[in-house]
């Protein structure tokens, strides 16, 4: 049970946090690349489009090809699971609690009863680090939280317990 986060306070649903299980989640992030990498805003229709369309042109043009690498591409997929540095975004599972109306600041709430606030805009930007090099995170974890700009990347939050709306 202690790797079990509470998100309650003033929302309409209050729900539990396991991150043993998103690992299987495709929201995963790479930690090691994340703050790293540019975001990239509304582009991703039109570089799908162009992808696509060449894509479409290389087929026209020689054939469909069926890439020979697929049984490569799943064991680097499991490998990358079993060493990678992980981190899930935070704003689904805000959403998904449905903070009230009235309800404006986040508290990330430690071990040490310590207790970290900020707006909710902000929280929804957090990326919550849960694996390190394949392992969970059981000595300080179960979660380490990095904002959104990766201000504290080399210094998260450690040891929380739970996560409260107000």
């Amino acid at each position: 049970m202690e790797n079990i986060i509470a998100l309650g306070g003033n929302v309409k649903y209050s729900i539990t946090l396991d991150p043993g299980v998103w690992i299987f989640d495709d929201r995963k992030v790479d930690l090691l690349t994340y703050f790293e990498s540019e975001k990239e805003e509304d582009k991703s229709l039109e570089e799908y489009t162009k992808a696509v369309s060449k894509h479409w042109d290389r087929e026209i043009m020689e054939g469909a090809v069926y890439p020979p690498t697929l049984k490569t591409e799943k064991k680097f997929e499991k490998e990358k699971v079993l060493t990678g540095t992980f981190g899930i975004p935070l704003k689904p599972f805000i959403q998904n609690a449905e903070p009230e109306k009235d309800a404006s600041t986040f508290i990330i709430v430690t071990e040490e009863d310590e207790e970290v606030q900020m707006p909710i805009q902000k929280a929804e930007e957090v990326i919550l680090g849960f694996s390190i090099n394949g392992k969970p995170l059981r000595d300080d974890g179960p979660v380490h939280v990095y904002f959104g700009d990766g201000s504290n990347k080399n210094n998260p939050i450690k040891k929380v317990k739970a996560f409260k709306i107000q």
